[in-house]
């Protein structure tokens, strides 16, 4: 059963009751990320993300983490683009203590100035690290040269100078404008009675909100198509390219999806068996879809030797041109809206995956999820909807990215 309600205040809640479990999820999201932060502020959504973990009125950093592995709770959380995210996961009974810990630090947090000092160091480190893992440093270059500098092409990061630039200050101003109640949902999955999430909201949420009114930002969103690359002296040569895909709520998502498993989302796709099976080009080759509120894109990613980066792109290249002028057989097209269907199927038991659905989907469509309902439109999906689906794609000039020993960008 799925559960929603709006507080006076703008705060919703979305509730998805999950039969047979003893444990509960359950998340605060907040709708913004890095493609909302101008160039200044790139980096202090997920700043702030890590500072929240780090003292409230009444609780030190490490207070927080012993109230939760006192009662064997989880917690994390994440920051996204477009999205911020708090959880914890505790079993039935500890479902309260852990909402009420996880709603003190997303609420309350005081950022000490020591704890920004030394986090800071360990943002910086981040950084760092995603400059030493190049499969990930080549997706956000390839973010930069499908959007540019603003909007979606900001990295979740930030630049290594804004992180040591940020102040207590700035954090409270951007959580003042940000970090409100119609801006803001929580989330339950798992087992968890409907009366009692929406007790603990109002007691730890509502009653505790400052009630601000929220001003949505615009996104600056601009497609470049651009080729963009980063000289590493490193092994491999790691390349990525970008077309125009559909939006989240795009109807045709699915078709799209069942386009993309095809193209290079398996072992049995066609990248992964001319590229990889065939080729002996690469180790790992795949594709995939990323959809946000205005747009979205398919991305195909390979790792390769130096010299073969020519013959790795040309190989790519090759399966989506052939793709295009000879679509797909009934085999695989069966067999790609068998592998969605199943994933979405697979992901209704997991209460954390729920509780993330559910609490997105309320956050940027105001209604809830109807997952039921998905697996039916997948199920009712015919060859000529992917057909279609495909038509929209690659029509355009890709963007490219590459980072490794190369002295120039890939020509696209």
């Amino acid at each position: 059963m799925v559960y929603s309600k709006r507080f006076p205040s703008g705060l919703r809640l979305v509730v998805k009751q999950m039969d047979g479990l003893l444990s509960v999820s359950m998340g605060v999201l907040v709708g913004t990320g890095s493609c909302f932060e101008s160039e200044k502020e790139n980096g202090i959504s997920h700043f702030i993300e890590h500072m929240m973990f780090k003292g409230t009125q009444k609780r030190t950093a490490f207070e927080i983490s012993d109230a939760m592995d006192r009662i064997g709770a989880q917690v994390n959380a994440f920051t996204s683009k477009d999205i911020t995210c708090y959880y914890a996961k505790s079993t039935f009974d500890h479902a309260e203590d852990a909402f009420e810990v996880l709603s003190d630090f997303v609420l309350h947090s005081v950022f000490p100035e020591e704890e920004m000092a030394r986090e800071k160091g360990v943002v910086l480190e981040e950084i760092a690290m995603t400059e030493d893992t190049p499969d990930d440093l080549c997706l956000d270059v390839l973010a930069e040269a499908y959007f540019g500098k603003e909007g979606y092409g900001r990295s979740i990061l930030g630049p290594a100078a804004n992180v040591r630039g940020f102040t207590r200050q700035d954090l409270f101003d951007y959580i003042a404008e940000r970090y409100c109640p119609a801006n803001m949902v929580v989330s339950f999955a798992g087992n968890i009675s409907i009366a009692c999430a929406e007790d603990l909201v109002a007691r730890y949420m509502e009653e505790a909100l400052v009630r601000r009114a929220f001003s949505p930002r615009q996104k600056h969103i601009e497609r470049k198509a651009d080729s963009l690359f980063r000289k590493k002296d490193i092994e491999q040569v790691h390349i990525a390219f970008a077309w125009p895909s559909l939006a989240r709520e795009d109807e045709r998502l699915d078709a799209a999806s069942v386009v993309n498993i095809i193209l290079g989302g398996g072992m049995s796709s066609r990248l992964f068996q001319r590229v990889r099976e065939q080729l002996g080009l690469a180790y790992t080759v795949y594709s995939y879809l990323s959809s946000f509120t205005e747009g979205g894109l398919l991305t195909v990613y390979a790792g390769v030797n130096p010299a073969n980066v020519g013959k790795a792109q040309e190989a790519i290249m090759q399966t989506v041109r052939t793709l295009c002028e000879e679509k797909f057989a009934k085999d695989e097209f069966l067999r790609g809206k068998e592998q969605i269907k199943s994933s979405l199927i697979l992901s209704q038991e997991n209460s954390a995956t729920q509780m993330v659905a559910y609490g997105k989907y309320m956050l940027y469509n105001g209604r809830e999820l109807d997952l039921e309902g998905r697996v039916e439109h997948i199920a009712s999906l015919t060859m000529d909807d992917c057909a279609e689906a495909l038509s929209l794609h690659f029509g355009e000039k890709c963007a490219a990215a590459a980072v490794g020993k190369i002295e120039a960008p890939l020509t696209v």
